[in-house]
């Protein structure tokens, strides 16, 4: 029973995660990889994930060291996936808190490591990359310790380890001057310093912290065993969240090996298994003793603090790319998701076709929207909502802190665009031939910021946030400046017609693409919406003339992602979003009824 180990992983977005849990697994011999490259990223093995190169679902490993069992969760950096960080800490005893030698304490560092804290979880601090240049290790394990004290550690947390490293290049040590040849360190003080679980002697108690879906045998409850034996075949109470009891039966347990689950017969306390064959449960559910069953306090996760208008595309296009269309297979998709999305909320729109979907952020949300569109969903989405709050009669709105590095000569230009959105600074340092700027900013005003940001400073800036709390709401904060160029006719783009306008603003389209009678095809040059017909072709007549045959130059249209398509578009507009294409349009796509409607 001592032989178990029960870690997460926690750190901020990029700071190497998932590369240190890949170390883990060659140093175990569970896969032969190519071990100096650091690239391969097992767990991250979700499309999404490997192409934006964040980790979205938490995902668990289990690797064997020394007649020691090590659990180890790889959980996401995001705020925005809180609910996963919250989910899986209560699998755990310990954590590595892991950190960029350079970047030092980050925002989402600060959310997932205050949860842990709270939670009364030991830390081990990991100070990653420490063969960057400009790197500063002391530094930041000062930085670190500050942070835990602020968020009032106790005295055996505040008394951590530090080990230093470089995941990427397969080494940790006590010093960071002098590097070692594997992770040899790491894990000796993680079974030196990590507590065992405790073995709680009694009637067996597990809480589902997580779910998996297998084709063959349904959905599968993961969980760590709180207390007593869980055994296959035996007679359990399943005690839902809403105070009711179902008497059920445990088919098959299996416990991680490795990458891979493996049948057991019996799970003792303190180790993290998965149970087959119980139907109808929920994540926070407690499995229990069929005779005296006892529940445990369910996971608590945060409240949403955005939402979104979910619709059936009516477009003209509707159809043409995507297999799953009609209300139905759209209620069914959300339902599913919200089985293992603890953060995410699901209420019945205005209309029969559409939903409300309440999310911790664009992010969020649009990780949900973009793994439909994959799965051959067509839909289309609003514009993002934050939700306020009245707190003893004050209308109040959620508030983030946000974080932004950049170089010191675009300081001026990021003030500048932060606080045209309500932002106020609280703070401001130099790290290097960087600036380093904190605001407190409405949740509101980081709509499209990003992309604003990395405009003005030429991409260079690095942008995070996390949710700071409620306070009275700030006030209007001005909006887009320009309007939308619409198309008055369903058709092709001809390049004769939107070389005739370009005066007029930028494209989002290119020649020869089919469009709509309503899309937004374009962005004005001022603050009016203007309906215009690209799809008029060049009268041909046989009269010659010097001027008449010029080649047409157009510059490449905007192409925007899935958010910054969500944080462009105003109120009267939607996102259409299909398997293989994504475009902008008009709630009402007559031109003559939108007058109306507005007259």
């Amino acid at each position: 029973m001592q032989n178990i180990r029960n870690i997460a992983i926690i750190a901020h977005v990029d700071h190497g995660k998932t590369t240190l849990v890949d170390r883990m697994i060659y140093q175990a011999k569970i896969v032969r990889g190519n071990e100096k490259q650091g690239k391969d990223l097992i767990l991250d093995n979700n499309d999404l994930e490997r192409e934006r190169g964040i980790t979205i679902l938490s995902k668990n490993v289990s690797v064997p060291y020394k007649d020691h069992k090590i659990n180890i969760i790889d959980t996401p950096g995001h705020s925005d996936f809180g609910g996963e960080v919250e989910r899986v800490l209560n699998m755990t005893d310990g954590v590595l808190l892991l950190v960029d030698a350079f970047e030092g304490t980050m925002p989402q560092t600060r959310f997932v490591l205050q949860k842990a804290i709270e939670m009364g979880k030991k830390p081990i601090v990991v100070i990653n990359k420490v063969d960057k240049p400009n790197c500063r290790p002391d530094e930041v394990n000062e930085q670190v310790f500050d942070l835990m004290f602020s968020l009032n550690a106790t005295e055996n947390q505040l008394d951590f380890k530090t080990i230093y490293g470089s995941a990427k290049h397969g080494w940790m040590s006590r010093s960071w001057k002098n590097p070692t040849s594997d992770i040899t360190e790491l894990l000796d003080t993680i079974i030196e310093e990590i507590p065992a679980p405790e073995f709680n002697e009694g009637t067996p108690q597990m809480l589902i912290s997580s779910l998996e879906y297998s084709p063959y045998v349904g959905r599968i409850a993961i969980g760590r065993v709180n207390r007593g034996t869980l055994t296959a075949g035996m007679q359990i109470t399943l005690c839902k969240k809403d105070g009711s009891f179902q008497k059920q039966k445990i088919k098959d347990l299996m416990i991680f090996e490795g990458l891979e689950k493996r049948s057991a017969e019996k799970v003792e306390c303190g180790d993290i298994c998965a149970v087959v064959g119980i139907e109808d449960f929920e994540i926070g559910d407690t499995i229990a003793d069929a005779e005296f069953p006892e529940a445990l306090p369910p996971i608590t996760v945060d409240e949403p603090t955005m939402s979104m208008l979910f619709t059936i595309n009516d477009s003209p296009f509707f159809g043409k790319e995507g297999k799953f269309v009609t209300s139905r297979h759209l209620k069914e998709r959300l339902e599913k998701e919200l089985e293992k999305n603890l953060a995410l909320r699901v209420k019945d729109g205005l209309t029969a076709d559409s939903f409300i979907v309440y999310g911790r952020g664009v992010l969020h949300l649009s990780i949900l929207i973009e793994t439909m569109r994959r799965e051959g969903f067509e839909l289309q989405v609003g514009q993002p909502k934050v939700l306020d709050k009245n707190i003893n009669g004050v209308r109040c709105e959620p508030v983030e802190c946000l974080t932004i590095d950049l170089p010191e000569e675009m300081v001026g230009k990021a003030i500048e665009i932060s606080t045209r959105r309500k932002a106020a600074l609280m703070h401001m340092e130099t790290r290097g031939d960087r600036a380093h700027l904190e605001f407190d900013i409405p949740s509101r005003g980081l709509i499209g910021l990003r992309s604003n940001l990395m405009t003005a400073s030429q991409g260079e800036a690095v942008v995070a946030h996390r949710f700071k709390g409620y306070e009275p709401f700030k006030g209007e904060i001005e909006k887009r400046n320009n309007g939308s160029l619409i198309s008055l006719e369903t058709g092709v783009s001809v390049a004769y017609a939107m070389d005739k306008l370009q005066d007029r603003g930028r494209f989002f389209i290119a020649p020869g693409e089919d469009i709509y009678e309503g899309q937004v095809v374009g962005e004005h040059t001022r603050a009016n919406d203007l309906a215009i017909n690209i799809c008029k072709t060049k009268k041909l007549t046989n009269v010659r003339a010097a001027g008449s045959d010029e080649k047409v130059m157009l510059p490449p249209p905007i192409r925007f992602s899935l958010e910054e398509a969500l944080e462009y578009i105003q109120e009267d507009e939607l996102v259409e979003v299909t398997p293989n294409s994504m475009r902008i349009r008009k709630i009402i796509l007559n031109e003559t009824e939108r007058k109306r409607r507005k007259g």
